[in-house]
């Protein structure tokens, strides 16, 4: 599944018809070299798209050119959009009076080069990859000097043509942040699958990251946008937006204001107990007691309005109520039977 979405997106990116490109502007000037070392502008990661707070519509050299010469002996602003995360930011130069040079060496290319990067999963041991020195998941495959690589396919066909022959590869590091150039021989006498012996991702899943040495996203901030950090085409207006990094707010201990709705519900142990306001503390008297309430005892009315519902329904006599009647004065107990509290005994003969 992932393939095919690769391939989809790469057919997006690689084949769109020209009048789509000139419309949403999907090229650059792509940095090659950088002479100038207070520029922090890297080469082959950095794209210039935009000038003054316009986008650059046009490949022609020359009113770039002419852009920059009429910002001498002042600064020009360029929009850069860099293949590490695919973000967009601007960039304020000085340009020199005398020179109105840059520094920069520029080429016309499509931003979708970027796209033809493979990003190193897996190295097994004892492989090529492993003794070439590639670093599973930090690694990415940018090119070769050996010439450009086109599509999913153009690194396997490069191996194949060097099998048993030393290969050189443009190698960037994500946690170091460093591109370095490895030798490495492809083999398939290695004792396992591929020339390489390593595991590839390609397409929009790998594509280069964000350096780790950036600071990360806010709270509630968006990580992938679709708009200019989520791989898609920057965006430049006449108002240049500022890139500030992200400072986290510093902690104090000044407790939030009280509020004022009744809704809600404060714990006891939560409030602090108010200061004194002596220097020294009250002498210690007799402890209080300690009540369970201070108002009336709701329970207590609750539990005798219980009790006194269940002796209705039981037809319990009251203790207020009058006494028991006294027995009838006729009769007697039963004979054999002791005399009946409160009964009359019966005459004895004679009497």
């Amino acid at each position: 599944m992932f393939n095919a979405l690769n391939r989809f997106i790469s057919r997006l990116d690689g084949d769109a018809p020209p009048q789509t490109r000139e419309t949403h502007s999907g090229f650059g000037f792509q940095v090659l070299r950088n002479t100038n070392l207070e520029l922090s502008i890297e080469p082959w990661f950095d794209y210039v798209v935009g000038i003054n707070g316009r986008m650059i519509e046009s490949s022609d050299p020359s009113l770039f050119a002419q852009e920059v010469r009429n910002c001498a002996g002042s600064s020009v602003m360029l929009g850069l959009w860099s293949a590490k995360g695919q973000r967009t930011r601007a960039l304020h130069v000085p340009v020199p009076a005398d020179t109105a040079s840059l520094g920069l060496t520029l080429q016309w290319t499509p931003l979708s080069v970027v796209s033809n990067i493979w990003h190193v999963l897996d190295v097994p041991a004892n492989s090529p990859a492993d003794a070439a020195g590639l670093l599973p998941y930090s690694d990415y495959i940018l090119g070769t000097p050996e010439g450009v690589l086109h599509g999913e396919s153009g690194l396997s066909e490069l191996v194949e043509d060097h099998i048993g022959r030393p290969l050189r590869l443009y190698v960037y590091n994500n946690e170091y942040n460093v591109t370095r150039e490895v030798t490495i021989q492809p083999s398939r006498d290695w004792g396992g699958e591929g020339a390489l012996g390593c595991v590839l991702g390609y397409g929009a899943l790998h594509r280069i990251p964000a350096p780790l040495s950036e600071p990360v996203q806010a709270p509630g901030e968006t990580l992938f946008d679709g708009s200019e950090s989520g791989g898609g085409i920057p965006q430049f207006g006449a108002a240049p937006r500022s890139f500030s990094p992200f400072v986290p707010a510093a902690t104090t201990a000044t407790p939030p204001p009280p509020s004022s709705s009744a809704d809600f519900l404060v714990p006891a142990q939560l409030l602090s107990p108010p200061p004194t306001t002596g220097g020294t503390a009250p002498p210690r008297g007799k402890k209080k007691e300690r009540g369970h309430h201070t108002g009336p005892n709701l329970m207590d009315d609750y539990f005798k309005e219980q009790e006194k519902k269940s002796r209705e329904l039981d037809n319990a006599p009251s203790r207020t109520a009058s006494p028991l009647p006294p027995p009838p004065k006729t009769g007697g107990p039963p004979m054999g039977g002791p005399p009946r509290a409160g009964s009359i005994p019966p005459p004895k003969e004679g009497e």
